[in-house]
């Protein structure tokens, strides 16, 4: 996707994206066979619902038919949420990860999987796991140490709500 079209797209869709309280995280542009694949990611601080996704995947329809944007190539439009394993970029995404385990690949440390407690505007307060039975460190961060972020998958843990019962 050229730099202006997505420009032109982002500048599109954020209003519409924004009105609904959310994020607009991504816009891929890719090919499938002769038609072309249009996916809109966006988030929020409380995640986002697939009624939302469906709502907006409407009104975004809607706006792109009433301009020239995509051209006159026949597309097909995904309007989703990030998926669980998305990479953390953003310091919103970091706030979002709050309570989670997050392995991350340092700049000069290596790797290292920690549960995120606490950010601000430089860096995070982690929780880093104890090994055979030891207890668990506090650490902290700097976002200029991370190279890469991503969310760990737990099976197991704990809700909110039924950690604040």
């Amino acid at each position: 996707m050229s730099t202006t079209q997505s420009d032109r797209l982002r500048g599109l869709l954020e209003p519409l994206v924004a009105a609904k309280g959310l994020d607009l995280e991504e816009i891929e542009m890719s090919r499938a066979g002769k038609r072309r694949m249009l996916r809109i990611i966006v988030d929020s601080d409380e995640g986002v619902e697939l009624d939302a996704c469906a709502e907006l995947s409407r009104e975004v329809s809607d706006r792109l038919d009433e301009t020239d944007v995509m051209g006159e190539d026949e597309y097909v439009l995904e309007v989703s949420s990030p998926g669980a394993d998305r990479p953390l970029t953003e310091h919103r995404h970091y706030v979002r990860a709050i309570g989670r385990l997050v392995k991350f690949q340092l700049a000069e440390d290596g790797e290292l999987i920690a549960r995120v407690l606490g950010v601000d505007d430089e860096g995070l307060d982690l929780e880093v796991p104890g090994v055979k039975g030891r207890k668990a460190t506090a650490r902290r961060i700097a976002f200029t140490d991370i190279a890469k972020a991503r969310v760990e998958i737990e099976f197991s843990r704990k809700d909110k709500k039924e950690e604040e019962a």
